[in-house]
């Protein structure tokens, strides 16, 4: 693999008609590790297997490896239970390391853009370019006789990407794809549904949200918010003197909430209130630059689509429809080898690595 970000116009989907081999999806988050396995009918996607597994706290910190050595261990275990055999692997990274940037500039050819990219990246990367892997995307804006065009500049720090790549090599793994978690989401939602509506795709996770707004087929507006799910948790925890499994457990509502349902609603209200926040500001952005191509709806995902009323909170406060995301809701399933119950549970969950998954083994 070249260290360097991959296409990111590769990301779309795959053109079915021709089968290929995918790559397995690593989801290396904050609180677990999740794993997807797919095939490539030539039809659509097949699912294999999926799962997940808990990480030691602080493991992972922010988007960056603290402690590589308990998550290798954790993913070699994982890879083992699932019997995934593939040895290529693909990733994704978020966080303070990464950077996602719309810019402006005019029409070339992509050889002279990436030489002027590498040239001036600096005036739009707050790293020194030494210090990092630098891609782009032609996001091909411009119509006819137009001069310039939007371009999707990324920017990830050679120590973080190195990190991972580093730690997945001393497991016999072959990681070939690194991406940015919002393009991540992104592909997931384009192997089901494609890029033909506008919407909001909203992932959250223990300790950030993905932010990623599809407009007119392609990523408008991209970004991560260091808030998430466990926030929710340790207010529970906090308010009701309980263990962190049990406060997760009221969290989504496998424990009854009694009589401390309105204390628990006013809560998930208060936490969600700086989530929605968050979302308004994308939103309110995107408005401002696409006044004429209103939003359809918004897709929520990750581990906090589990949390019980958050997608009527945010439905309310935002005014759009709210779909909590299926990721496999498109693909052939084995009913016989995947649990009905579990996959449903487990869906939300697995949209990251689900999109990583879709992603051909040989880029």
């Amino acid at each position: 693999m070249g260290i360097a970000l991959p296409d990111f116009a590769s990301r779309l989907a795959l053109s079915f008609g021709k089968k290929e081999k995918l790559c397995v999806g690593l989801d290396i988050g904050s609180h677990a590790v999740k794993v997807c396995e797919l095939a490539d009918t030539g039809k659509g996607y097949r699912l294999l297997s999926l799962g997940s597994a808990r990480l030691p706290e602080g493991a992972v910190e922010d988007g960056a490896l603290q402690d590589p050595e308990a998550v290798g261990t954790v993913i070699a275990a994982l890879l083992k239970n699932l019997k995934i055999k593939e040895k290529k692997v693909g990733i994704s990274i978020s966080g303070y390391s990464v950077i996602v940037k719309k810019i402006n500039l005019s029409v070339m050819s992509q050889e002279a853009m990436a030489n002027h990219i590498q040239a001036e990246a600096e005036q739009y990367i707050p790293f020194d370019i030494e210090d990092v892997y630098l891609d782009f995307q032609n996001l091909n804006t411009n119509h006819q006789d137009e001069e310039r065009t939007d371009v999707m500049l990324v920017a990830a720090k050679k120590e973080v990407v190195d990190g991972y790549l580093g730690m997945l090599r001393s497991l016999g793994l072959k990681p070939v794809l690194v991406d940015v978690d919002a393009f991540a989401l992104e592909n997931a939602y384009a192997a089901n549904f494609g890029l033909g509506e506008n919407v909001a795709l909203i992932d959250i996770g223990a300790s950030k949200m993905n932010i990623n707004i599809i407009s007119g087929g392609s990523s408008v507006f991209a970004r991560d918010v260091v808030l998430g799910s466990r926030q929710l948790t340790e207010q529970i925890q906090s308010r009701f003197g309980v263990e962190p499994e049990e406060a997760e457990e009221l969290k989504i509502g496998i424990v009854s909430a009694g009589e401390r349902k309105e204390q628990l609603t006013e809560i998930l209200i208060g936490t969600c209130s700086q989530w929605v926040g968050e979302i308004r500001k994308a939103l309110d952005f995107y408005y401002t630059n696409h006044p004429e191509e209103p939003l359809v709806k918004l897709v929520l995902s990750g581990g906090g689509a589990r949390i019980r009323g958050l997608d009527q909170v945010l439905a309310n406060e935002l005014e759009l429809p709210v779909e909590i995301f299926n990721p496999f809701s498109k693909m052939q399933i084995d009913q016989a080898r995947m649990d009905a119950d579990y996959l449903a549970y487990m869906a939300p969950e697995m949209t990251l690595a689900a999109g990583l998954a879709s992603r051909p083994a040989e880029l």
